[in-house]
């Protein structure tokens, strides 16, 4: 698989990696099974995080005796210089290594935490520390904000970046992208399904290869996925069709402008609502018979009637969405669709 040089490091990836957050749903011995697979397949890149679960568990089982065939990279959500150190440790543990080739500020979506981060005694001075000491190789953050990431960029202080990117989130490219370009910062292509949302690979992968410098990291369950995704990426490069566009406009416009991701960091719920599907309920419909819509969602959006309006999940939402009220919206349809479900056969 052609490689492509993450910006101005010395690191050379292939043009797909792999997400670390789908295996988390795994058991142990099907994640370890599924990692080495996809690294059988020739991809060199696999990124995780510190909060992602039993993901970095799992990948450092898979990579025992492999460890020199991966470009690894990590997160961490801490805002100080102590905690960042701390999770850096537990990471490097839990992935049997001694050095992360990349580590990200994980999740910089305000300008407060942006603040913390980078200001006298924040979690870039552990990083400035882990650099010296060789635990991490190139500096890296994540967000899903894109004037903090614009300044985070600007401050010349990381080597890579990770924001979300696909034809339903494709705000980077109007500057995001070209600037990453002009200041030698590596993309990842966070999210290049949408979270989840798109299921046409095809469509996907045909969006992202208009765009040769970015590294889209998918995360998959099956190793069939990984396998799909490869040969879009290895077979069918060249410009977009007018169906092809046309297919992308139609799934846009069905999404509408506000949707859940479902990477689930509104989690968890203090009254233990399972809120992404409860608001992808929508998007389910559309693609599925209603009564097995209903049979899957009823009672987590029956769970959603609990909601204690707390807004903790809007403050953890890297979008900000309204998730209260969008559960009430969600309630409310379901109930509708309800109705009409009874003079179904």
């Amino acid at each position: 698989m052609r490689k492509v040089r993450l910006g101005k490091s010395n690191l050379w990836v292939t043009q797909i990696g792999m997400g670390g957050i789908p295996i988390m749903r795994l058991r142990r011995s099907d994640a370890v099974k599924l990692v080495r697979q996809v690294l059988d397949l020739g991809i060199n890149f696999i990124d995780t995080a510190h909060v992602y679960g039993d993901s970095e568990e799992k990948i450092g089982e898979a990579l025992e005796e492999r460890r020199n065939q991966v470009i690894l990279a990590s997160k961490s959500p801490a805002r100080d210089k102590k905690t960042f150190l701390e999770h850096l440790d537990l990471s490097l543990k839990r992935l049997r290594t001694d050095y992360l080739d990349i580590y990200h500020h994980h999740g910089v979506n305000s300008r407060e935490k942006m603040e913390k981060i980078i200001g006298p005694g924040g979690a870039f001075e552990g990083m400035i520390q882990a650099l010296k000491e060789g635990k991490v190789l190139h500096p890296a953050f994540s967000s899903h904000h894109l004037p903090e990431a614009e300044e985070l960029m600007l401050t010349g202080k990381f080597e890579v970046m990770q924001i979300p990117f696909s034809f339903v989130d494709d705000e980077a490219k109007e500057k995001i992208i070209p600037l990453a370009q002009k200041l030698g910062i590596g993309f990842i292509a966070m999210k290049p399904m949408g979270g989840g949302l798109i299921e046409d690979a095809r469509a996907s992968f045909r969006y992202l290869l208009q765009f040769p410098q970015i590294v889209p990291d998918p995360g998959v369950e099956k190793i069939e996925e990984m396998r799909e995704i490869v040969e879009i990426v290895e077979n069918h490069p060249g410009p977009l069709t007018q169906k092809e566009k046309d297919r992308m406009k139609k799934i846009r416009q069905d999404l509408g402008k506000t949707f859940c991701h479902r990477c689930d960091y509104c989690q968890p719920c203090s009254e233990n609502i399972p809120i992404s599907l409860v608001l992808v309920f929508p998007t389910l419909v559309k693609r599925m018979p209603l009564k097995e819509v209903l049979a899957r969602c009823e009672e987590a959006t029956e769970k959603a009637r609990d909601c204690s309006e707390c807004e903790e999940c809007i403050e953890r939402c890297p979008y900000h969405l309204n998730i209260p009220h969008l559960l009430k919206e969600n309630i409310a349809y379901m109930e509708k669709l309800k109705e009409c479900s009874l003079s179904l056969p």
